[in-house]
């Protein structure tokens, strides 16, 4: 982190890995602010390390950059720790969380868990929010999410970058999964971030960066080669379904992994759009050995451990 731009006060970032995405904290003399809460496994943890930040005083804001569960599934925690806590979310899914639609949220066809949570308001793309007295502004940021937004401080120059810009990529393009072109709004939101011209990348899963030119070059040479040949992102989504849901678990045995895989709905899809001449027991244990060849997970018996 020595090569990290030092950045003002009153900014934290919480850097949790992969399971989870990064937490940011803003505060000020008047107000605190968190960008994303985690995964539901590690709202414990992204309580307790807001706590221990605050100290007494109250969390006032929650946004929520997209929602995945990886950024919401602290959510609960946070609001029934703080009970005056606002919480704001893209408008994207406003209607889904209001009705807690799991099938159009996404978790359950990703086999993933969130708790139920509620939102106060909505955070606009074209808008600007006042937050720990300073001015971000909110970028619609589509692609690895229909809904995402990236947050900009332009005084500083530093970006939230959510899963749309990491040191080293992008996240998956989940709307390709399910059939759906989506690598050109890829592509257009890295050039939104390259006109933004950032001093500071904070991504929502990695360290932060300010080397963001090759950042930049990393993530479209990558994007190009899915665009060329887009099994290779169907296969990676496939890895990333499953590896995640090893980091969860930490090792899981055949026969309940079998049952996950059957209702997992992205699988399932990815199945048809990769290999649907291939029986689907057999292309899931065809992603198990690249993942095994890796070193991402290893097989023990009749169980499968995250590496």
């Amino acid at each position: 982190m020595d090569s990290i731009c030092a950045w003002p006060d009153g900014l934290q970032v919480f850097e949790r890995g992969w399971l989870s995405s990064n937490n940011i904290l803003l505060r000020d003399e008047v107000s605190t602010v968190l960008i994303d809460s985690g995964y539901v496994s590690h709202a414990p943890q992204t309580l307790a390390l807001v706590q221990q930040a605050l100290g007494p005083r109250p969390l006032d804001l929650l946004l929520n950059t997209h929602l995945h569960s990886d950024h919401c599934g602290g959510n609960r925690i946070l609001q029934d720790a703080y009970p005056s806590l606002e919480t704001r979310i893209p408008p994207g899914m406003a209607s889904e969380v209001t009705d807690w639609d799991e099938d159009h949220l996404t978790y359950k066809s990703t086999g993933q868990n969130c708790p139920r949570f509620g939102f106060d308001g909505l955070i606009e793309p074209g808008s600007e929010m006042t937050l720990a007295g300073q001015i971000w502004e909110v970028h619609a940021a589509p692609g690895h999410d229909p809904h995402s937004v990236i947050l900009y401080q332009p005084l500083d120059r530093i970006l939230i970058s959510a899963d749309a810009l990491w040191e080293h990529g992008f996240g998956i393009v989940f709307p390709e999964l399910e059939g759906v072109s989506a690598f050109q709004e890829v592509a257009a939101t890295l050039d939104l971030i390259e006109s933004l011209n950032p001093l500071l990348v904070i991504p929502g899963h990695g360290r932060p960066f300010n080397d963001v030119s090759t950042a930049l070059a990393y993530s479209r040479r990558k994007l190009n080669g899915f665009i060329e040949k887009p099994e290779k992102h169907a296969l990676y989504g496939a890895k990333v379904l499953i590896k995640f849901k090893l980091l969860e678990l930490h090792s899981i045995s055949k026969a309940q992994f079998k049952i996950w895989t059957e209702l997992n709905g992205y699988l399932n899809a990815l199945h048809q759009l990769q290999q649907s001449n291939q029986p689907f027991p057999d292309w899931v244990d065809m992603v198990l050995t690249e993942l095994a060849k890796s070193k991402a997970l290893q097989i023990q018996g009749e169980t499968l451990c995250n590496i």
